[in-house]
């Protein structure tokens, strides 16, 4: 009797369930960024330092041949994936990544990239990071394109050196915009001054969430200490406040700041204590999930699920926990050119999940 009820209950969940899952393809190793090329094809990084191209209606993998050495150890690795916004016309991708430099430091890389007969060629390096550190850890890497072409990039703290995000002579903490060659647009809100002019905002931690609204707002998120993790509004040359502000504290336990506010420091839009360790994040605009349209759609480490953020007309934002019956730490989130909704998890062994409607 009691199977049978259980059986009942479980169909009844699904029968008025939104949406499906799916398991597309398993077996991925640490993924971490993904980039649709064309409806049916989509890019996947992983952290030891491979590009795999997945065919989704065959479910043929091709691993992607000459992808630059780095350092997988740590949270180091082959990060970020984008795609130029004209890349059907030239072909660019950009990729996030950790690597060593000849006197044992590492730091975060940026590279422009073509891919042809499935290998890397005509390679550019258009971003290093002036934040060389010891410990493999606290990159950011994510990227996002502005309505003008040019990049953002998030660098974040190195966990040991957050001190240095209040600083402008260092890319600790920071986002970054260049142009999609790698020069500093002149309209930054630093060019011209003594400090680094190339960044467009400071007083991060770990930015691991970067999506750009057809508004022009642009939306990140970080992951805060033990709390404290945050969605901000960014805005050129505004200080954001890591770590003299945060809602969190230290993984000790021990307090970081005694300040939540401070004059001059930006507030967030949204926070989580205690810590979800966002990780992705998109703004989903595709037809096929009307009730989610133009939601932000953020994926969680920790317990494992993805949190939709709506806006509501009032300016506040409203939460809804999906898919954490899959007990999964969710490490990225995309939506396909028709509208689908993929994601994947975390660590060896992971899954690429597709969402339909129901």
């Amino acid at each position: 009797m009691k199977k049978i009820l259980f059986l009942l209950i479980l169909l009844s969940s699904n029968l008025f369930s939104y949406y499906k899952l799916e398991t597309v393809i398993d077996n991925l190793d640490y993924p971490w960024g993904l980039a649709f090329i064309s409806e049916n094809t989509i890019l996947v990084t992983e952290l030891p330092g491979k590009i795999k191209k997945i065919d989704l209606e065959k479910g043929e993998i091709i691993e992607i041949d000459n992808v630059p050495n780095v350092l997988f150890r740590g949270q180091g690795g082959l990060s970020g994936i984008i795609l130029h916004p004209d890349y059907a016309d030239n072909g660019w991708i950009y990729i996030s990544y950790s690597a060593l430099l000849d006197d044992g430091q590492n730091t975060l890389f940026v590279d422009r990239i073509k891919i042809k007969n499935n290998a890397i060629f005509d390679r550019k390096n258009v971003f290093k990071a002036k934040a060389l550190r010891s410990p493999p850890v606290h990159y950011g890497a994510k990227m996002a394109f502005l309505e003008d072409k040019t990049l953002l990039i998030t660098s974040g703290d190195g966990f040991d050196y957050r001190e240095l995000a209040q600083n402008l002579d260092n890319h600790f903490g920071k986002i970054i915009r260049i142009k999609d060659d790698g020069e500093i647009p002149s309209d930054n809100p630093f060019f011209g001054t003594s400090n680094l002019e190339d960044i467009y905002s400071y007083g991060h931690r770990n930015m691991q969430g970067l999506v750009v609204l057809k508004d022009g707002r642009i939306i990140e998120h970080e992951h805060g200490p033990r709390g404290g993790d945050e969605i901000n509004l960014i805005k050129p040359g505004n200080n954001y406040g890591w770590p003299a502000i945060t809602y969190g504290i230290d993984y000790s336990g021990a307090l970081i700041s005694p300040f939540k506010k401070m004059d001059g420091m930006e507030q967030p839009l949204f926070y989580w204590t205690p810590s979800i360790a966002p990780s992705g994040m998109m703004f989903y605009e595709g037809d096929k999930f009307p009730k989610w349209k133009n939601s932000l759609f953020i994926s969680a480490l920790v317990p494992g699920d993805v949190r939709r953020i709506e806006f509501s007309e009032s300016g506040n934002l409203k939460e809804e926990i999906l898919f954490s019956e899959l007990k999964s730490r969710i490490r990225n989130i995309i939506e396909s050119p028709s509208g689908d909704i993929y994601f994947i998890t975390d660590k060896a062994n992971a899954k690429l999940f597709k969402v339909t409607p129901n």
